[in-house]
């Protein structure tokens, strides 16, 4: 790997801390020490915006808005955004009050709200897609039949990435297990692994790893400088799944409605800027740019736009779903309840490390109405209607859709 690929694979905030409260139990034993004895901080009560967010592109909507001035324009104060290196210490740091904005995978607020009573709301959707499964260039895994007895790398126990692997791998006749490092698998066993993602493009290239599915510019960074090529987006296997998500406080969109009002307009306006002009913003938030990702404009530019190659359908990464109308990450900020319902009912299918029975008996529609607060972003849809605009909306009735696989 070249110099400025080691240095950003290299950084760690809590390296140790964090792989060891991963290790014991994922995600949810990392956030139970600091969160399941306490109700959530207040968060303080000048009304300057304070952004937490992991330097992956998932975070765009939130790094165009601060970039290009949104939240100004509404009227709103901010601080420069605080660059997180892990799932678990940026939801610490939130429910610490030290946020009242950030992104997180879709799982994480069902974890927190459901589990742990958090009083955390979705208040829109920060992307669509924009992740892949990546494998070794040598290792011979073309399929996801291929990945039987083999170690996979995943960032977190709750993430979408989990979940549409292991959809991926049953329809294929496979079973996830998460089994010691060394142990011997089955061949219809595929061992899994949490591996934070700057860990993921080294331990491929080394070879301690068969593949890892993560966001972008992972995907992009392991093509480029670790031997890897992706062997599936997920976004061509699940049409224009959610995957971060704008969290709030609860209590701003409660007492604060105005101000809260004001964020998610700046929000939901950068998710369509950032939807027309994909190679601009991953200029912009790459290093060469604001230098909110530590990676060349090269790299972010790849990880936002490469997807339309001839190659990856040649070797079934892209099926070309023409009539899904998806990029290799896109930019939609209505949280449709229907995905949320199918995320609850998948995540129960789902193998992880540590205790899941918060989710037995969970309502799918009991969380799609409960976690999401739609009327502070169908306001915001209302003041930029472009959206509708986007080829993936339903013309007819924006609103709904049908969830879509193609396993």
């Amino acid at each position: 790997m070249d110099e400025f690929a080691d240095k950003f694979l290299t950084a760690r905030v809590s390296r140790r801390r964090t792989l060891d409260l991963l290790a014991a139990g994922g995600l949810a034993a990392a956030l139970a020490g600091t969160l399941g004895r306490r109700a959530m901080a207040a968060p303080p009560e000048d009304e300057v915006v304070r952004i937490g967010y992991l330097p992956i592109t998932d975070a765009a909507a939130l790094l165009v808005a601060h970039a290009l001035g949104y939240f100004e324009d509404e009227g709103l104060k901010t601080e420069p955004p605080t660059l997180m290196r892990g799932w678990a210490p940026i939801s610490e740091a939130f429910a610490a009050g030290k946020f009242n904005l950030v992104h997180l995978l879709k799982p994480i607020p069902v974890w927190m709200r459901y589990n742990n009573h958090l009083p955390v709301k979705i208040v829109a959707w920060g992307h669509t897609n924009g992740s892949a499964l990546v494998v070794g260039g040598t290792s011979g895994i073309d399929s996801f039949a291929g990945l039987g007895g083999r170690q996979i790398a995943v960032p977190f126990w709750y993430s979408m990435h989990n979940v549409v692997l292991q959809m991926a791998i049953r329809s294929a006749g496979l079973k996830a297990v998460i089994k010691p490092q060394g142990e011997p698998l089955a061949p219809d066993e595929v061992n899994l692994q949490v591996l934070q993602p700057p860990e993921m493009p080294p331990a491929l290239a080394a070879g301690k790893i068969d593949g890892y599915i993560v966001a972008e510019p992972f995907n992009a960074l392991g093509e480029l400088k670790a031997g890897g090529r992706i062997l599936r987006f997920t976004g061509d296997i699940w049409k224009n799944h959610p995957c971060c998500v704008i969290t709030m406080h609860e209590a701003d969109t409660v007492q604060r409605p105005e101000w809260s009002q004001k964020v998610v307009n700046a929000v939901v306006r950068a998710e369509i800027y950032a939807s027309q002009h994909k190679a601009e913003v991953a200029r912009l938030i790459s290093q060469d740019g604001k230098g909110y990702l530590p990676l060349p404009a090269a790299v972010v530019e790849r990880a936002i736009t490469h997807y339309d190659d001839p190659a990856y359908s040649a070797s079934g990464a892209n099926h070309n779903h023409a009539a899904w109308h998806n990029g290799r990450i896109d930019f939609q900020p209505w949280p449709y309840p229907s995905a949320t319902k199918a995320i609850v009912q998948a995540m129960n299918t789902t193998v992880v490390s540590g205790d899941k029975t918060f989710l037995n008996g969970l309502d799918p529609d009991f969380v799609a109405k409960d976690l999401v607060d739609y009327d502070l972003v169908r306001a915001a849809l209302a003041k930029y209607p472009e959206w509708k605009n986007d080829p993936s909306v339903n013309a007819g009735d924006p609103f709904q859709r049908e969830e879509v696989f193609s396993l």
